[in-house]
């Protein structure tokens, strides 16, 4: 049996979205350890005095929905009266002691695949300053941050996957920093293959950025070695938290292209080689 617990602050205000990118984020962890999710419960801040209860109908539908999705079940949960909404759920999961995937298993000799793009934290903080439509982000961008990563897992699995993370809250590098740490290898990125959500890019060229992409940058900075030339809005792509981001995945270099092909025909679109693993000092080499 494996447990996590993960909430989240409102990336969008339609509730129904929230609810299903809330629900994402939280069973992506059963996800990455290479788990089945079994049961949900419900994590809710609500504040009831200054928002319609149908607000909170709608949150809690799209979280059930996508759980339902997940092939689990909505066993019950917990609210506080809070001021801010906040939403998540403590997903309860199963796997295999034999079979559990970690973070630390990375081999020299492996390709490394990203399964979703990045950018929603940028996109999110410039869809609150208005500098972005709600409708931009629904039609190209929700649909795949909403999408569970049981399918791209599942596909992973018939190969010989040696480590995966999922890519969250700490960014990009920071995630390859856990990677790098607890594996002992070096990981040289290719920037250029890294896949980006529309319009990422052009708003931290605009200044748009988040309260997390300092401290991102501060705990992965000692670890980055930069043989590109790049402008800062390029390298805070590095930095961006990620609210219900894709799989890193770590595989012979021999499957990858073989895997690609697998997590797209799965429903897996974006998936992409974006570096390798190497023996040395733990790092991260862009290139």
């Amino acid at each position: 049996m494996i447990s996590t617990v993960d909430f989240i602050t409102p990336p969008v205000d339609d509730p129904y979205w929230f609810g299903q990118i809330g629900a994402a984020n939280a069973i992506s962890d059963i996800y990455a350890m290479g788990g089945r999710p079994l049961t949900a419960l419900n994590i809710v801040m609500f504040p009831t005095k200054q928002l319609d209860l149908g607000l909170l109908r709608d949150i809690l539908r799209g979280g059930h929905d996508k759980v339902v999705e997940a092939g689990a079940s909505v066993a019950g949960g917990h609210s506080v009266d809070d001021e801010e909404p906040k939403f998540g759920l403590c997903v309860n999961g199963v796997v295999h002691p034999r079979q559990v995937i970690t973070n630390t298993g990375a081999q020299a000799g492996d390709s490394l695949i990203l399964t979703k793009p990045l950018g929603t934290g940028v996109l999110f903080n410039a869809l609150r300053d208005g500098k972005l439509s709600f409708l931009d982000l629904e039609r190209d961008v929700l649909p795949q941050v909403a999408a569970l990563n049981g399918p791209a897992m599942a596909a992973a699995r018939t190969f010989d996957l040696h480590a995966c993370t999922d890519i969250t809250g700490f960014g990009l590098a920071g995630h390859i920093l856990e990677m790098i740490r607890g594996s002992q290898i070096k990981v040289v990125l290719d920037f250029s293959a890294l896949p980006l959500y529309p319009g990422a890019f052009d708003m931290y060229k605009k200044g748009v950025t988040t309260g997390s992409n300092t401290a991102n940058w501060q705990r992965a900075q000692a670890f980055l070695d930069i043989r590109i030339t790049f402008d800062k809005a390029a390298e805070e792509i590095l930095y961006d938290p990620q609210t219900s981001g894709g799989l890193l995945l770590a595989l012979p270099a021999s499957q990858a292209e073989a895997a690609i092909r697998a997590l797209v025909a799965a429903g897996v679109p974006a998936a992409v080689k974006v570096g390798e693993v190497v023996a040395g000092t733990p790092g991260i080499m862009l290139t």
